[in-house]
């Protein structure tokens, strides 16, 4: 009923964070650079790269861009495999899929692909961050890890970047693809997910820099808020036929894969923290948008309720999981006791 991404998307775990989902639900490994990122869907490339020919100066600078960035990287995948001191396996698949980018940009730049070696980067970035994320999560985030976490996320961004400042299409998943802008949101945001719970568990941190974490769940918030928001949900009507009532159910609800309903959980126990350790604070200017799915819901920009939004995106989940997939035995005890949280808190 409910697609596995068994892509580049794969969450990050450890003991003693609290799972939201069936062991045997956790998506896979990732596949090999061109494989599909989602089962049974076509590849998010097709049919969708830009035509070279009329885009001709903004695709060579990408190409020139791309081939410096993949340079960078190989060589900081060539410091991080020595350090490690053995091979790695998500190293080494980076490491191989920029070396076929090195190939490609060798070729006649006027007649490169700009989609193909977007993605060809977007994926060895993807498992290079993969190996250092796993590494933080492994030694439980130290105290000097806020400029590694800054570090990861800027690398993640980059492929955005990139499309956005060279104008090549008007929104970067015409180029990209929704599925591997949904991997970067998501790996982003869950990447912050696991380093701000790390740290609501330091007390003497929490009373110095809880403005520091208010500012992490913010961007934290944004990205799986941003993932869940690349892909309209399916409108069902006569046109639309499916076996699966419960399917319709998702795809109407835009949830594509187990992954967007784990963004729908690590959002609302974010905004919880953000409620939990950062009330005190002023009120800021940053702002997020609060739609929970629909790449062309519109919603206004506006200053982060917490608890707006997390009791939004959770009521939304309990739903879901109690709902289609009551079979799965999704588990939701967590969300309903930070809704009641949330329901306490409006009530004081």
């Amino acid at each position: 009923m409910l697609t596995t991404f068994t892509g580049l998307c794969k969450p990050l775990y450890r003991a003693g964070v609290p799972s939201h989902q069936p062991k045997e639900l956790r998506p896979h490994a990732p596949p090999a650079p061109g494989d599909q990122l989602t089962a049974g869907r076509r590849s998010h490339v097709a049919g969708a790269r830009p035509p070279v020919v009329a885009m001709a100066a903004a695709g060579s600078s990408v190409v020139r861009r791309v081939e410096e960035l993949g340079d960078l990287a190989q060589a900081h995948i060539q410091q991080l495999s020595e350090a490690a001191g053995e091979d790695d396996h998500f190293l080494i698949r980076a490491s191989a899929a920029l070396e076929k980018l090195k190939l490609l940009c060798g070729e006649d730049k006027e007649c490169s692909n700009p989609s193909n070696l977007l993605e060809l980067y977007t994926q060895a970035i993807l498992d290079m961050t993969y190996f250092e994320e796993n590494k933080l999560v492994d030694e439980d985030f130290p105290e000097d890890s806020s400029q590694k976490v800054k570090e990861l996320i800027s690398f993640l961004s980059e492929p955005e970047i990139l499309v956005k400042e060279n104008n090549m299409h008007p929104k970067p998943c015409d180029l990209l693809g929704d599925e591997l802008l949904e991997c970067l949101s998501w790996r982003r945001g869950a990447l912050l997910y696991m380093y701000c719970h790390s740290l609501t568990k330091r007390r003497e941190w929490l009373t110095r820099k809880s403005s520091l974490l208010k500012k992490y769940l913010i961007d934290g918030i944004s990205y799986l808020l941003q993932m869940l928001n690349y892909r309209c949900p399916v409108q069902l009507n006569e046109g639309v036929s499916f076996q699966d009532l419960g399917t319709a159910k998702l795809l109407s609800e835009g949830i594509f894969s187990d992954i967007h309903l784990l963004a729908m959980m690590y959002s609302g126990e974010m905004c919880y923290w953000g409620l939990k350790h950062c009330a005190d604070q002023q009120p800021e200017n940053q702002e997020v948008d609060s739609g929970v799915s629909g790449a062309s819901y519109t919603t206004q920009k506006e200053p982060l309720d917490f608890r707006e939004v997390g009791e939004k995106i959770l009521k939304k989940y309990v739903s879901v999981c109690e709902g289609p997939l009551k079979e799965q035995e999704w588990n939701t005890t967590n969300a309903k006791q930070i809704l009641n949280f949330f329901q306490h808190h409006t009530n004081q």
